[in-house]
């Protein structure tokens, strides 16, 4: 499976770049899956409905299915969160999956960024991150592109995973 990440700090960017390359890369007919990591807890479910009636009576998952998605919920209970590896071995095969977050892992990273949030670039010590997109000129060992630069971004991420 191809993998590329998307890095960097709170309000850089990461979100909206990956919304971006998702529709850029998915309109040049490849197929694409996304990873997002979060720092907090959060809920797909809504308080009331069926699924999450029975979630909180102590199911592990809960799937929900329609003729339109399924979502398979699982309730880690006290379990570690699992790697990103095991994470990837529940997506169906695609092209590309986009991986938002995971910082620390190891597969090939774009990092976001903006001067505003004034925080220091990941790229300078982590050479996972291959490129950075920033919205100011920045000098370093790797290539860097105009933050909004959806096309050339998607360019180097689909020359980088062979697509």
């Amino acid at each position: 499976m191809r993998l590329y990440g998307v890095v960097g700090w709170k309000n850089a960017g990461k979100t909206g770049l990956m919304e971006r390359l998702v529709t850029e890369i998915t309109g040049r007919g490849f197929s694409v899956s996304t990873v997002k990591h979060a720092h907090h807890s959060f809920d797909v479910d809504q308080k009331g409905k069926d699924s999450h009636r029975h979630r909180v009576a102590g199911a592990t998952e809960v799937l929900l299915a329609s003729r339109h998605r399924f979502a398979l919920m699982h309730e880690l209970r006290e379990a570690a969160e699992p790697a990103l590896e095991v994470l990837l071995g529940h997506l169906a095969p695609v092209d590309l999956v986009l991986i938002e977050g995971y910082k620390r892992d190891s597969h090939p990273k774009i990092e976001a960024h903006r001067a505003e949030t004034g925080n220091p670039l990941i790229a300078r010590d982590d050479p996972t991150v291959r490129a950075v997109a920033s919205d100011v000129p920045l000098e370093l060992d790797r290539p860097v592109f105009d933050l909004d630069d959806t096309r050339t971004i998607a360019d180097f991420i689909l020359r980088e995973v062979g697509l």
